[in-house]
């Protein structure tokens, strides 16, 4: 069984940078794709990120590109968010999620396996 657990939330002012980790437990993680998911409160969850194998592929949501990056490090099992030019917008409980492999369909949360408890981000103004 899978387990992911996210770290690296906070509170950060709008323009600042912040970076979200998300360790994953399993011997095979360079196979799974991973990905990232936002969820603001009343709101539905929205797509971020997503690395697939190995990190061979990566693609962000359309309203993102440019600020954000994930990249991982199959060595520590590790994923990772580089969140850049917050906004307030951006405030949201980020989640990081696993999928066995890669469908094409990665910007949807249930092609995902497996999912951590979340991590808060808060962007002030």
């Amino acid at each position: 069984q899978v387990q992911l657990q996210e770290s690296g939330g906070g509170l950060v002012q709008a323009g600042g940078s912040l970076r979200l980790s998300c360790a994953v437990s399993g011997h095979t993680f360079s196979s799974y794709t991973m990905g990232w998911f936002r969820q603001a409160p009343g709101k539905e969850r929205e797509f971020v990120a997503v690395s697939t194998w190995s990190g061979g592929r990566t693609y962000y949501a359309d309203s993102l590109k440019g600020r954000f990056t994930i990249f991982r490090d199959n060595t520590k099992n590790t994923v990772c968010l580089k969140m850049n030019r917050l906004k307030p917008v951006d405030r949201a409980v980020y989640d990081c999620a696993a999928a066995l492999y890669s469908s094409g369909r990665d910007y949807r949360s249930d092609e995902y396996d497996y999912w951590g408890q979340g991590t808060q981000v808060t962007v002030s103004s």
